[in-house]
């Protein structure tokens, strides 16, 4: 009796371990590569994100299932398209970001380059598997080429040069495209995760629904790491991973 006791008390362990976590790993979905490994977890809340960690293979999560949580007056039509920022905490961090973007919102001119130095900006020439880079981008959290939104100490944060890019272009390219073939909306809201008191974001999430259609639906979390580099978060600071 003890024993099948432990073995169903197991058993529910491991179903219940499996409903909280779980790998995914080919999903052809909106605002995932079909080539690209895929994390999913049941984490919803800022708290719940903060305590992730990364596994060293996925830098991109899926979070409430890929879904969106935005409100019915969120996804709304016949709003009035634009963009509104959180301003900065007592640590001068970035916070939350918010638009509705539109097709006119999308610039026509090239960047100018930036010279904001957001929280953590402790930047460095790194060199991984033979390439030199620098380690860390001023990255927009609504990106430029969806608003024209440059040096706005509210819109950029201390990010990888693999959290810019291809992390959140990846995403940022299906929004612009997808504007400019079909002209419609899209709900747009990116929230910077950080631990604590720390002056470096543990990560980014991304959220966004098409208003007219259901062609652009995602949720998800990308972790601010970088291949072969250790990054001290509460600072900035950086040293190379021992291979």
């Amino acid at each position: 009796m003890k024993k099948r006791l432990a073995t169903i008390m197991m058993a529910i362990l491991v179903l219940a371990g499996y409903w909280g976590y779980q790998q995914i790993e080919e999903i052809p979905e909106s605002g995932t590569s079909q080539k690209q490994k895929v994390q999913a977890v049941e984490s919803t809340t800022y708290k719940e994100l903060a305590t992730l960690e990364y596994d060293g293979k996925n830098q991109v999560v899926q979070i409430n299932q890929n879904r969106p949580t935005f409100t019915k007056e969120e996804l709304a039509t016949n709003q009035t398209p634009g963009q509104t920022f959180s301003d900065l905490d007592a640590l001068n961090r970035v916070g939350v970001a918010n638009a509705l973007l539109n097709k006119s919102l999308m610039p026509n001119t090239d960047r100018e380059p930036l010279y904001v130095n957001p929280t953590g900006w402790r930047n460095k020439k790194i060199t991984v598997n033979g390439k030199s880079d620098w380690l860390y981008n001023r990255s927009h959290l609504i990106g430029y080429q969806l608003t024209g939104e440059n040096n706005n100490v509210k819109n950029l944060m201390t990010g990888t040069r693999s959290l810019n890019t291809p992390g959140m272009l990846e995403y940022e390219n299906q929004i612009a495209n997808y504007m400019k073939e079909t002209g419609h909306e899209v709900r747009y809201r990116v929230t910077p995760v950080f631990r604590g008191d720390e002056l470096v974001a543990r990560g980014v999430q991304l959220e966004a629904q098409s208003i007219q259609d259901q062609k652009i639906a995602f949720n998800v979390y990308i972790f601010n790491v970088q291949e072969g580099v250790l990054i001290h978060y509460e600072d900035g600071t950086s040293e190379m991973r021992n291979s």
